[in-house]
């Protein structure tokens, strides 16, 4: 019996190489596995196989000299998942984070990504996931692009261009290539303009980046509308608030970030659509009411007025329901939807083990060997 194992290493420029930025096809992946995570062919962690992962985070004061003290996205985290399908792999994202990295010219988070064989449980590969994790960011709210965007959508209003917010636009801009004008509300020049050149370096069709003064002006006459801020540690009282009364009829907004709404227009109004329910329930099971205040997610807020008795729990909406024509692409033609998206390690998985089948069919990336016979058996 053959008992050698080897794995494939896959370095940033290999996983470029293997197709890791490519946003059209990575939107197509992540509906493809939100429609797997409902219909259940899926496990993540925790006992309800919903969970987002397991996270260290750090004391105020640490007691001991060598601990890191608390601070702004100060954690390490491990994210893993199985996914069904044609898929049938099962990985983990693994990450550090820590703001001051910027100062180093750093990310402020850096992730690796190991896939296994969900038999034997070896390793197939190991992998640079930063872009990995990026770019299934983005890709999961161009599903809903894809299926609530006005067909002829020419304007986007982005809240926040950093990393997040480049890779939402460019699913947005593979959905829509009728988008000629984006306006971009960020908390420096610096970044707006370097969101600007990201952008304009790479779609031509985009004939005006407009930097905005005010949320305002980033959401009146938007199609598409992104917030893409990180959590503020205030609370939603220090969330990107946005008022009914600015949102375009018929716009789609994209919130993978924190934003806060009125509950009476979010109750009365607009339609409420969650990337996958039960990443939804596992929060509320982990933290109960503080989800919303800690995580920022509107989708959060969405749950907790679902169980106050306020919001119909039919209108949390699922999208893979609308992808696969359970439920209506739109209701009328004006209907504001609000569609929050969470992040899940099968996203990783999925995005991953496509990625991975590429590098082996143009043999990309450096094979290792984990052993010819294992020592102890």
């Amino acid at each position: 019996m053959n008992t050698a194992l080897d794995f494939r290493y896959l370095s940033e420029p290999d996983m470029i190489a293997a197709g890791v930025t490519n946003i059209a096809r990575c939107v197509e992946v992540m509906e493809e596995t939100l429609i797997l995570l409902r219909q259940g062919d899926y496990a993540m962690a925790g006992a309800s196989h919903d969970s987002h992962g397991a996270m260290i985070t750090f004391p105020e004061a640490p007691a001991f000299p060598g601990m890191p003290a608390d601070g702004p996205d100060r954690r390490f985290m491990a994210m893993p998942a199985f996914l069904g399908g044609r898929f049938g792999t099962t990985g983990v994202k693994w990450y550090g984070s820590n703001v001051e990295n910027k100062t180093r010219s750093l990310p402020r988070s850096i992730h690796l990504f190991t896939l296994n064989d969900t038999d034997t449980g070896a390793p197939l590969a190991v992998m640079s996931a930063n872009l990995l994790s990026a770019y299934r960011t983005g890709a999961v709210p161009g599903v809903g692009v894809k299926h609530f965007a006005r067909d002829d959508a020419d304007t986007i209003g982005l809240i926040g261009p950093g990393v997040m917010g480049r890779t939402i636009v460019e699913a947005a801009l593979s959905q829509r290539p009728s988008i000629e004008r984006i306006k971009v509300k960020g908390r420096s020049a610096a970044g707006i303009q370097r969101f600007t050149e990201h952008i304009q370096q790479r779609y031509p069709q985009i004939t005006r980046v407009e930097a905005v003064d005010s949320i305002e002006a980033a959401v009146r006459d938007a199609d598409v509308v992104i917030t893409a801020t990180t959590t503020d540690a205030a609370g939603s009282s220090a969330f990107p608030y946005i008022r009914r009364r600015w949102i375009k009829p018929g716009a789609v907004l994209l919130l993978p970030a924190a934003a806060r709404f009125d509950d009476d227009f979010v109750i009365e109004e607009a339609r409420t659509v969650l990337d996958a329910r039960g990443l939804y329930d596992a929060w509320y099971e982990e933290m109960g009411r503080g989800a919303y205040q800690a995580l920022g997610i509107p989708g959060t807020r969405f749950y907790e007025l679902m169980k106050e008795g306020r919001l119909p729990e039919w209108k949390l909406e699922q999208i893979a329901d609308v992808a696969t024509g359970k439920a209506p692409r739109h209701r009328n033609e004006d209907e504001i939807v609000l569609y929050s998206v969470g992040g899940m390690p099968v996203e990783d998985v999925a995005w991953a083990t496509e990625v991975y089948r590429n590098a082996v069919r143009h043999d990309v990336g450096t094979r290792l060997s984990l052993w010819d016979t294992p020592a102890l058996a």
